[in-house]
């Protein structure tokens, strides 16, 4: 699986090329946006293995729940 690592999500009009603030703006976002999903992907997988770790139990029988 190839990744593709991108500084911003959209091409910047040459108007505003030189505005550092948009530029350091848009890296930001783009940073975030490929955090957000690196960890979310981690806890999914994180989630799958825990899953396939943990036997299915049985239920308990009623007289172990502990009614009165």
């Amino acid at each position: 699986m190839t990744q593709t690592h991108i500084a911003t999500v959209q091409p910047l009009p040459s108007s505003i090329l030189h505005n550092s603030t948009e530029i350091r703006r848009q890296c930001t976002r783009a940073a975030t946006k490929q955090a957000v999903q690196f960890i979310g992907r981690k806890l999914r997988i994180a989630g799958r293995k825990a899953q396939a770790a943990t036997p299915d139990l049985p239920e308990m029988p009623r007289a172990m729940h502990g009614g009165h």
